[in-house]
């Protein structure tokens, strides 16, 4: 077994930071959306709650993005195109088919890369996509009076809170699939532990490099 350090004590701070403000978001958003409902926020707490965590969120998505960029973590973020294709195929046949045969990972985790292709993928689009989009659409819907009447036809601040709503919804959605995937591990705790201390534990390390045959000589009399 090998023990590598992935993940720095900034990352791991602006990590919980960024799920505790997210839950809170959902939390809030629901109570808003749902004002009135058992069990949820008033509307006036919801709100300035929200406000709030809003804020937060995108103080801490800038210091991440600003931060993440002159580190060393910012090398996992950077896609293989050479092996993209076939590193999707695995992986993906890997959740979908290979896991629940106890068939072997296709991806091993190293200091160089320790995410896998479909991880790089849905961290690239979650951060420098999704997220940016709730983030201005969340500023745009908190100062709604300054929005034009409309946008593309329709009442901006409809346009605004669509896409403010399906953006919200999609982050949920990756949040759940996050989830399972941290279960994923070499046990169900493994991957929580390692954002937890900093270190993670490989079990498979990666194959040996099969050495390239030297080329035949021909002897000569």
């Amino acid at each position: 077994m090998t023990s590598l350090y992935l993940y720095p004590v900034w990352l791991r701070l602006w990590h919980w930071m960024n799920a505790l403000l997210f839950l809170t978001l959902i939390v809030s958003g629901v109570s808003m959306h749902y004002a009135g409902a058992d069990g949820l926020m008033p509307f006036a707490t919801a709100r300035v709650v929200h406000n709030t965590a809003g804020i937060l969120l995108t103080i801490t998505w800038i210091g991440f993005v600003v931060v993440n960029a002159g580190s060393a973590n910012a090398r996992h973020y950077r896609i293989r195109f050479r092996t993209l294709i076939g590193d999707l195929i695995a992986q993906t046949r890997y959740y979908v088919i290979g896991i629940f045969r106890l068939e072997p990972h296709p991806f091993h985790v190293t200091e160089a890369m320790k995410f896998n292709t479909l991880q790089q993928l849905s961290y690239l689009g979650v951060m420098y996509g999704l997220m940016p989009i709730l983030i201005l659409s969340g500023w745009a819907f908190l100062y709604s009076v300054y929005l034009p009447e409309t946008l593309f036809g329709f009442g901006s601040v409809w346009v605004v809170a669509m896409t403010h709503v399906v953006v919200s919804y999609l982050l949920a959605l990756f949040l759940l699939v996050h989830i399972y995937i941290i279960t994923t591990g070499e046990t169900v705790f493994a991957n929580l532990r390692a954002m937890i201390t900093g270190w993670h534990r490989e079990t498979d390390p990666p194959p040996a490099e099969t050495p390239t045959p030297a080329p035949a000589t021909r002897e000569t009399p």
